[in-house]
């Protein structure tokens, strides 16, 4: 009895579907749930309901979510960042999930301990056209695709950070998330052979080099990524994969830049011990 008790529990938990409610885009309900569900081994059903911003889209959401209670035989997980407090109480009062309110656990606490109300402003992206902030991200993320695999060398004063690195190590993807997080202009640059026989870096570079951050990876990871690419040729083989990233290394370490591997690392780590090391002056939150 005790074995089949487990294996309903575990199935349950398989099955299980979480719900993340707002009334805007849903992104700061899904990373607030995301974040403490990753504490549990876990993989449930992700739904979001975004702009749910009215009674009747709030009643919509409560019988979408009384369905899967009823068919799963299971509470779902509703996370949610409601700042309609009709809203809400349509949500608190009908559904049959486990209500988990960012708001109401932190919001109206610091409400009282701040002695002030919240703005209850609806989604980070509200207003967003007349938001200096948001503004600002754009113009970095536009820097930072005309500034992507050293396509430009224009504007590198301009820039917060530059990234550098053999291909494939990841620099693209964090330059747009330092962007697209943070506000921060972020160009990045390949290490290439011709930089590797000169033994220094890319002369554009040398006067900013306060900005610069290295990646670099394990061959044998970079071999395996560029084989999805350009599968069977020289420039995946393990060989020069390997030469690649000893030369790189070695450029890092002759030109006193910080850098750190991206091998097992997430984006958001390694933009996080950027962030450490440079601490650049300008950043978005």
């Amino acid at each position: 009895m005790r074995g089949a008790g487990t294996d309903k529990a575990a199935v349950h938990m398989t099955n299980r579907t979480v719900f993340f409610v707002s009334d805007g885009t849903g992104i700061t309900a899904e990373t607030f749930g995301n974040a403490v569900l990753a504490q549990f081994e876990i993989k449930p059903r992700h739904v979001r309901l975004p702009f749910t911003d009215t009674v009747d889209k709030a009643h919509q959401a409560v019988r979408q979510i009384n369905h899967t209670a009823e068919i799963e035989g299971v509470r779902p997980l509703v996370f949610t960042t409601l700042a309609n407090m009709e809203v809400l109480e349509v949500i608190e009062n009908g559904c049959k999930g486990m209500l988990l309110d960012m708001f109401g656990t932190f919001v109206r606490p610091l409400e009282i301990e701040l002695a002030m109300k919240s703005n209850h402003r609806i989604g980070r992206f509200s207003d967003a056209s007349k938001s200096k902030e948001y503004n600002e991200r754009i113009a970095a993320i536009d820097f930072s695709l005309a500034h992507d695999d050293g396509q430009s060398n224009r504007d590198l004063e301009g820039a917060d950070v530059i990234l550098v690195g053999v291909s494939r190590s990841g620099k693209t993807p964090t330059s747009l998330y330092l962007a697209m997080q943070h506000g921060l202009k972020a160009a990045n640059y390949p290490l290439i052979p011709e930089d590797f026989e000169r033994r220094q870096l890319p002369p554009a570079l040398l006067p900013h080099r306060k900005k610069i951050f290295g990646l670099t990876i394990q061959p044998e990871r970079l071999a395996e990524i560029r084989n999805e690419r350009r599968p069977d040729s020289r420039y995946a083989s393990l060989e020069n994969c390997r030469n690649e990233v000893s030369e790189a290394e070695a450029m890092m370490r002759r030109s006193g830049i910080r850098w750190l591997s991206t091998t097992t690392k997430s984006i958001e780590e390694i933009a996080t011990t950027i962030l450490q090391e440079l601490r650049p002056e300008r950043l978005i939150y």
